[in-house]
């Protein structure tokens, strides 16, 4: 008996040091015995392997930071998500982060529409990590305060943005109205700038319109400002309405489109393209799949389109759809350049993860990103930007207007 319940003893050890094994815990620290705070990290760790666009992770010990993050103290949820961040550092990948849920919870209601802040838009410069403004909000403090696409937010508040990285950056830029914010900034020319802006509810209005008079014509302008889920449908009436004006052309904005929800970007492709391929997406495994529209089309008219360097994302990928299936001319300046996908995850206590899982291509095959989308037709500046943007000083918008008539009378 005594020899049995030795061995019974033995193999429940061996058991135990080959769970440990498997799953690359720190000896003495069984999977059973994880609390609720390190399970989280084996849960972001588990979705990003299982998702992360390039499972070779470039050759960095994947497994190896796992066990490194368990090995630290966490008691707690904040040291949870300090494990977590140190985790995916080493990925390189600024998009693919953890956002603690003040992040989380304000980019939820960006994606709605809703946001109180200075109304920028941030990216990450492909290449240099450093905070870019991809594009101001129109109306915003930031707007007003001729804040343009390409210019660098070096501190907010007096914090390294480039320490405190894209998330944490937007979270600081947001706040209760009438509170202020400190911003050191370098704006394209190379000029240093510091200011303090006020935060005040921003009406991001993502689609606008309004008819064109040129001559004997009549057009449609048509802007959009980020895919947020209202877009699709907002989209959809502002073209009716336009078409029961009766309009001979349609002139697309998706200059300082910063993105936003890719599905949303889809549904307007699909509603001007019949059954053309919209985007082709790279996944984990190298397989391409492109995604077709549907047939028909909401509006089958004349068309050119405007970027700049602040269309971004989904805006490229409807803007590059538009171009390779010759259904839209582009014009203005080179866009942005961000070709990757990013998949946001709850992860059940007011957080999310955010992992890069795919990259995309034009219908042609063309990466977009670091790169951007070349114009048919560059426009040369002075750039218009702030209110002027799709008013009647808008310059790039006239030579827009003068493109479509060409198409209509010849």
């Amino acid at each position: 008996m005594i020899l049995l319940r030795t061995g019974r003893r033995l193999h429940r050890a061996l058991m135990g040091l080959l769970m440990v094994a498997l799953l690359g815990l720190p000896l003495g620290q069984s999977a059973f015995a994880l609390s609720d705070d390190q399970s989280l990290v084996v849960d972001v760790w588990r979705l990003v392997n299982e998702s992360y666009v390039d499972p070779s992770f470039e050759g960095i010990p994947w497994r190896r930071l796992r066990q490194k993050a368990l090995e630290k103290q966490i008691q707690n949820r904040v040291e949870a998500y300090d494990a977590i961040d140190g985790m995916l550092a080493p990925i390189g990948d600024p998009y693919t982060r953890l956002l603690r849920p003040e992040s989380y919870g304000q980019l939820e209601a960006a994606t709605k529409g809703t946001v109180s802040g200075i109304g920028l838009q941030l990216g990450l410069e492909p290449g240099d990590g450093a905070v870019v403004v991809i594009a101001p909000v129109e109306d915003s403090p930031a707007a007003e305060a001729e804040l343009i696409d390409g210019t660098v937010l070096r501190s907010i508040n007096g914090q390294n943005t480039r320490e405190l990285g894209l998330d944490a950056s937007a979270a600081l830029l947001r706040g209760s109205p009438g509170s202020t914010v400190h911003l050191e900034v370098l704006s394209p020319g190379g000029k240093e700038r510091s200011l303090d802006l006020e935060r005040r509810p921003v009406d991001l209005r993502p689609v606008r319109s309004r008819r064109l008079r040129s001559g004997d014509h009549t057009f449609g302008y048509l802007r959009i400002n980020q895919f947020s889920e209202p877009v699709p449908d907002a989209v959809r009436e502002a073209i009716e309405a336009l078409q029961a004006k009766e309009i001979e052309g349609l002139v697309l904005d998706l200059r300082n489109n910063s993105g936003g929800l890719v599905n949303a970007g889809l549904a307007v492709a699909d509603d001007l393209l019949a059954g053309d391929v919209i985007v082709e997406t790279q996944d984990r495994n190298g397989i391409a799949e492109q995604r077709p529209a549907n047939p028909g089309t909401l509006y089958a008219g004349p068309m050119v389109t405007l970027i700049n360097g602040g269309t971004a994302s989904a805006s490229e990928i409807l803007a590059g759809a538009l171009q390779d299936n010759s259904r839209s001319e582009l014009l203005g300046s080179t866009s942005f350049g961000k070709g990757e996908i990013q998949t946001l995850v709850p992860l059940g206590d007011g957080s999310g993860l955010a992992v890069t899982v795919a990259r995309y291509l034009t219908p042609n095959g063309r990466p977009i990103q670091g790169l951007g989308l070349e114009p048919d037709q560059p426009l040369e500046g002075p750039e218009p930007s702030g209110s002027t943007i799709g008013s009647d000083e808008d310059s790039w918008l006239r030579t827009a207007v003068a493109r479509l008539e060409r198409q209509v009378t010849t």
